[in-house]
């Protein structure tokens, strides 16, 4: 399946565009829309069309991964909130999530419960992450 411009438009949203390298809630090096990586150093800053390309690369390796590990039939609005979430968590802690076994396994209801669950940095429960869990479990349920 192909990301949907209403996808991309939660991702940006919730991301929203920093031009120069940030550390996120969590203490990671950030740049554009929320992209992280050994290419970013503090001090960087990007234009933003170089920050729409991070955008695809990384938006490209989300789609990956939910194409690649959810064997279950998706909607389109199912999809979208799933590579929104391994967007913003990683392909790796999607991979291992209770959320991906219960979607595997056919619990769709159980699996969308899960959402809020990836609502904490460090520790804490982050405000702006609950809410974009909230989207994203609204969105998979819709």
């Amino acid at each position: 399946m192909d990301y949907s411009k209403t996808g991309l438009q939660l991702t940006e949203r919730f991301e929203g565009l920093k031009l120069t390298a940030y550390r996120d809630v969590a203490g990671v090096l950030t740049i554009g829309y929320g992209h992280t990586g050994s290419d970013v150093v503090p001090g960087l800053t990007i234009t933003a069309e170089q920050a729409e390309q991070l955008l695809a690369g990384d938006i490209a390796n989300a789609v990956d991964a939910v194409n690649g590990l959810v064997t279950v039939d998706l909607g389109q609005s199912q999809f979208d909130s799933l590579v929104d979430f391994v967007f913003n968590v990683g392909r790796r802690a999607f991979a291992n999530s209770t959320l991906l076994a219960l979607l595997n396994s056919g619990d769709y209801d159980g699996a969308a419960d899960e959402f809020e669950k990836w609502s904490h940095a460090g520790g804490k429960l982050v405000a702006g992450l609950l809410r974009r869990r909230q989207s994203e479990k609204d969105q998979f349920e819709a």
